[in-house]
């Protein structure tokens, strides 16, 4: 039993076999040992990044962790995930809307034992080891780029990586926003912060530091919904990737599958298709 409902990661599984490249044959007399099927070891990736288990759990007498690393260093190396969260943002902003007019942005602290690359120091679990994730989400809290680091790197210094990585993006969806305003919290309420984004033509919403603002005045609560959601992942709630490219291909991956979710659950009351859903409350 897929540890995602079917309605979702069905269409996922097919668009990234699809966007896999041709491999070729170089063996003169094939191979003893037949090659695993790729949906085989993307369903094993998809039950580690939910439940947080390592390779050699998920592992059993069809599909070994050694090849499940190996299959993922290729995909990684080949930009799969990187194409998959393109097309499944590009289709839900073809039939929903992806609504970049109003961003919402801010950092999410989550344990990573085993330390490696993306790991710091985390100022709120006694200096352990930590991931924090700086999430750029739209007006709805689709996660529309997501960046790893150290724990120990202050929110409002990722800012400007987190921002360059969403104007590519919108130069290759096609749809870029003009003037859009950007939710931020008291973590941001720095000069460098209102200079980076006056040259970006974007207009700050930053809450002033010392005051005591609702979170649902300024609509920054979207992107604490959509961290929620990304914790809802055991592999990005105990991150155990000593790489950051690791890192980043489960986070797009779990992009992907907030997305479709959100997709399916917003498109249900204007589209019919075949595998639709009885009901758009799915999990």
């Amino acid at each position: 039993m897929s540890v995602v409902p079917a309605s979702i990661i069905t269409p996922i599984r097919e668009e990234f076999l699809r966007l896999l490249p041709a491999r070729p044959v170089t063996h003169p007399l094939g191979c003893h040992n037949p090659r695993i099927e790729d949906a085989v070891v993307f369903d094993r990736l998809v039950l580690a990044l939910v439940s947080g288990m390592g390779y050699e759990r998920v592992a059993d007498g069809a599909c070994s962790a050694t090849t499940i690393r190996r299959r993922r260093d290729e995909w990684i190396a080949a930009g799969v995930a990187d194409h998959l969260v393109l097309a499944v943002l590009r289709a839900y902003d073809q039939m929903v809307g992806l609504e970049l007019e109003d961003l919402a942005a801010d950092g999410c602290i989550t344990k990573s034992p085993a330390g490696g690359e993306c790991a710091g120091r985390s100022p709120v679990d006694r200096g352990k080891q930590g991931l924090k994730r700086s999430q750029l989400t739209d007006s709805y809290g689709i996660p529309v780029v997501t960046v790893p680091a150290g724990a120990n790197i202050r929110d409002h210094a990722l800012l400007p990586q987190t921002l360059d990585a969403f104007a590519e993006l919108t130069q290759q969806l096609g749809h870029v926003p003009q003037h859009p305003a950007l939710s931020l919290d008291a973590g941001y309420d720095y000069q460098p912060v209102y200079r980076n984004l006056a040259e970006r033509d974007i207009t700050p919403r930053i809450t002033k530091r010392g005051t005591k603002t609702p979170i649902h005045t300024d609509g920054r609560w979207v992107v604490e919904r959509t961290n929620s959601w990304m914790n809802n992942f055991g592999r990005l709630r105990r991150n155990t990737e000593r790489r950051c490219a690791c890192t980043e291909f489960f986070l797009q991956l779990a992009t992907a599958i907030i997305t479709v979710r959100s997709l399916i659950r917003r498109a249900w009351y204007t589209h019919r298709w075949d595998t639709r859903p009885a009901s758009p409350r799915i999990r």
